[in-house]
């Protein structure tokens, strides 16, 4: 379900859908260098940014975005680690991917994603969720520590592991209400997100 933050500008946190593809790679465009590198762990030509923002929102998992005045501010992945026992759920095991663009940093767009990525995995049979980084991403490995991930440091890299809890039933029925909002938004105002980027 979209979220409105409390901070000033707002934020709305949601679903992505194909029909966000356009925002997804202008996002993934306008990322500086060094967030890019953080986010896909190594350096990544403007190519290869345009090809996996092709595909990336129809990929196996699923996205959330953070639009704030109407442009792709940051964006949370969750995809699967291992085969997928049903078009509803996703493997045991999965591991999430963040960004936030760096002038929109410290205004809770990266907590906001996260905590929407554990709750969707959550309801997605995820046991599992793991967040791996490089080892100098401090923004993530706070953010990681912040939602209890246990940290294990390999090398140049560092991966979370945070253990989810079962869903209840309400949180089943909430997460499928938040999921109808949030294709609703998308598309009955398919500009609306984009109208002042």
């Amino acid at each position: 379900m979209a979220v409105q933050a409390l901070n000033v500008p707002a934020y709305t946190v949601r679903r992505l859908w194909p029909v966000d593809r356009d925002a997804v790679l202008d996002y993934f465009l306008r990322l500086d260098p060094d967030t890019r590198a953080s986010r896909f762990m190594g350096n990544v030509s403007e190519a290869g940014v345009r090809a996996y923002a092709a595909q990336a929102v129809n990929s196996e998992g699923v996205m959330y975005g953070a639009f704030m005045e109407g442009a792709l501010r940051g964006l949370g992945e969750l995809r699967p680690m291992g085969p997928c026992p049903s078009r509803y759920t996703l493997s045991p095991r999965a591991e999430a991917a963040f960004a936030v663009e760096r002038a929109f940093r410290r205004r809770g767009i990266g907590a906001a994603l996260f905590a929407r990525i554990a709750r969707s995995a959550r309801h997605r049979g995820v046991i599992d969720l793991h967040v791996r980084c490089l080892s100098g991403n401090g923004p993530m490995l706070r953010l990681a520590a912040k939602h209890g991930a246990a940290l294990q440091h390999e090398g140049t890299e560092t991966d979370g592991a945070l253990h989810l809890a079962r869903p209840t039933p309400f949180s089943l029925w909430y997460e499928g209400i938040a999921e109808a909002f949030d294709f609703t938004l998308a598309v009955s105002f398919p500009n609306r997100d984009r109208a002042s980027a």
